[in-house]
Order: C-alpha cells, then sequence, then structure tokens
C-alpha cells in the first residue's frame, strides 16, 4: 500500500513517470468516478453528457501526462455518446457538444502539459543550483584552509624576522590573531558576515563577561565591515587591558550601537579607568582607528576621558 502511494505522490509530482498499469488505473477510476457523477446528474438534469469527464481529463492528463489525457477524453467523450441515463436520443445537439467537449479536453490537456513541462524544468535548474551551491561550498571551504594556512605562514616569517625586536613583535603578533579570529567567525557563517554582538563578545570575552555591557539590537555585517570593526574592537580593548577600564579591578566597558538611515553608530564608553594623565603621539593603533571606516563612508572621534577611552564611531552599512 506504501509503495503505492508513493508511486501516487512521485507520479502527482512529476518526479518519475508512474508505472503503464497504474496510469491506465487511474484512469479507469477517474472515469468510473465521473460516470458515477454523471448519472447522479441526470436526476436533476438529464441533458448532462460530457461535463462530469472534465475533472477526469484534468486529473489524468496531471498524473500521467498528455497521452494518457487524451485517452482518457476519447473514452470520457465515447462514454458521453454511447451510454444515457435518460431516453433523449443522440441527436445533433448532443454531437455539437462532443466537439465543444474535445475542444476544451484539448486545450486543459495542452494546459496541464504546458506546467508539467515548465515544473520539470525548475526541477532540474533546482537540481543544478544545488549542486553548484555544494561545488560552491567545496571551493569556499577549500579557498579559507589556505587563506588561514598563508596567514600562519606570514605570521611564520613575521615572527622569525622579528624576533630580536619583542615590542614590534608583540603588536604585530596581536593583530594578526585579531584578523584570523575575525575571519574564522565570518567562515562559520558561511564567508557572509557576523552578528555585531558576537563580534563583540569574543573580541571582550577574554577579560570577562561581567566587566563589559552591551546594548543594541542584533545586527547583522557584511563581511567587509566585520573585519573592520574586528580590528578596531581589538585595538580599543588591547588599550582597555594596557591602560584603560580593564586594567583597573573596578574598570567597567559599554558598547551600544543604533542604525539609522543605513548608518551604524557605535558609541564606545569606558568608565572607573585610571586616570589619563598624559597623552603620547598618535601610533599605529590610532592610525587605524581613524582609517579603517573610510571606506564605508565613516569616521571615528576619539576622546580622552579621565576614566577612560570614549569613542564614536559611525559608517555606512553596505548592502552586501
Amino acid at each position: 500500500m506504501m509503495k503505492l502511494i508513493d508511486e501516487f505522490r512521485r507520479g502527482w509530482q512529476g518526479t518519475s513517470e508512474p508505472s503503464p498499469l497504474f496510469s491506465i488505473g487511474f484512469a479507469a477510476s477517474c472515469l468510473a468516478l465521473a460516470t458515477a457523477a454523471r448519472w447522479c446528474l441526470s436526476l436533476i438534469r438529464p441533458d448532462v453528457f460530457f461535463t462530469p469527464y472534465f475533472p477526469a481529463v484534468f486529473f489524468a492528463t496531471a498524473f500521467g501526462g498528455y497521452r494518457l489525457g487524451i485517452a482518457t477524453a476519447i473514452i470520457g467523450g465515447t462514454l458521453g455518446v454511447t451510454v444515457s441515463f435518460s431516453d433523449a436520443p443522440a441527436d445533433f445537439a448532443r454531437l455539437a457538444l462532443l466537439v465543444i467537449y474535445l475542444i476544451v479536453c484539448g486545450l486543459t490537456i495542452w494546459g496541464v502539459e504546458h506546467y508539467r513541462s515548465v515544473a520539470a524544468q525548475q526541477r532540474q535548474i533546482s537540481k543544478r543550483l544545488m549542486q553548484e551551491e555544494l561545488y560552491r561550498k567545496l571551493v569556499v571551504e577549500e579557498f579559507q584552509h589556505r587563506l588561514k594556512n598563508k596567514l600562519s605562514t606570514i605570521h611564520a616569517v613575521i615572527h622569525l624576522v622579528l624576533q630580536d625586536q619583542p615590542q614590534i613583535w608583540a603588536g604585530i603578533d596581536q593583530r594578526l590573531r585579531a584578523l584570523s579570529a575575525a575571519d574564522d567567525m565570518i567562515a562559520r557563517v558561511d564567508g557572509t558576515g557576523c552578528d555585531i554582538k558576537d563580534l563583540l563578545i569574543s573580541e571582550l570575552g577574554p577579560y570577562g563577561h561581567v566587566r563589559f555591557t552591551l546594548n543594541g539590537s542584533p545586527l547583522f555585517l557584511p563581511a567587509k565591515l566585520a573585519v573592520s570593526l574586528a580590528l578596531m574592537f581589538h585595538e580599543l580593548a588591547t588599550n582597555a587591558g594596557k591602560y584603560g577600564a580593564f586594567s583597573s579591578p573596578r574598570g567597567l566597558l559599554q558598547v551600544s550601537w543604533t542604525v539609522s538611515d543605513g548608518r551604524l553608530n557605535i558609541t564606545w564608553d569606558e568608565t572607573e579607568g585610571p586616570p589619563v594623565e598624559t597623552i603620547g603621539e598618535a601610533g599605529f593603533g590610532t592610525k587605524l582607528l581613524k582609517s579603517a571606516l573610510s571606506p564605508f563612508n565613516g569616521k571615528t572621534e576619539i576622546t580622552f576621558l579621565r576614566t577612560g577611552v570614549h569613542c564614536t564611531m559611525q559608517c555606512r552599512i553596505p548592502r552586501e
């Protein structure tokens, strides 16, 4: 029984052709039901000869194709002419109705078959797209693997070159690790980007979740913007760990973000940190913060308050 149900489902959906015996049995059942309906209608209108066979032709064509539909239409027309449930003779009016019936059946069969062919083409296109999507994922995974290996190689080469300059290496090492962490996070969501909250947690989590507060609605960042913000958050978090709020036992950080007219506004506010006495010359980190959002028509403003850094970031969210 389940096999017959599965064959009926696949035949109705058009994924495979049903067996000839099953197709003939289905068409015969449709004709039998149509004839029974015609007998019931004859009790009210004895001049109903062909109308009940239209649904039979439609379902037979939809299930088994145009050949089965044509056979059902011919047999239904023959039954309408030869089988009578009243004393009405097979006159010219019935023959005229037969011609109309055959024309309508022809249009019905053509329409259903056209729909079947379009549906079959769509299934082929969907199958090809699924195969292409699978291939794309394999290529992307291979590319990400090679990129990670290349970044590890660059990391090792730079470390070898700067092994006698530990201060310079310390700054570069942390930035390379932040870039690698951002790439890994974006790769986990198929290279399309990541949520800003997840990005912040990945950068601030090592300092303790009780040390920072995140305020803002869920916001998905495109890949390029996510990488830029990851580097900026890393610079700010590193500064907070060395000189700002995270360097003090009572220091706290609050990061808030809003979106207005397609622009992202982020506020980085440190409190209860050590007093900022002197401000040195702008280093690489400060230059990075100032220029990282330029490709997104953005800007960064940094204010060194007595309790810590207050930084505002504004940029356009690209449509990726």
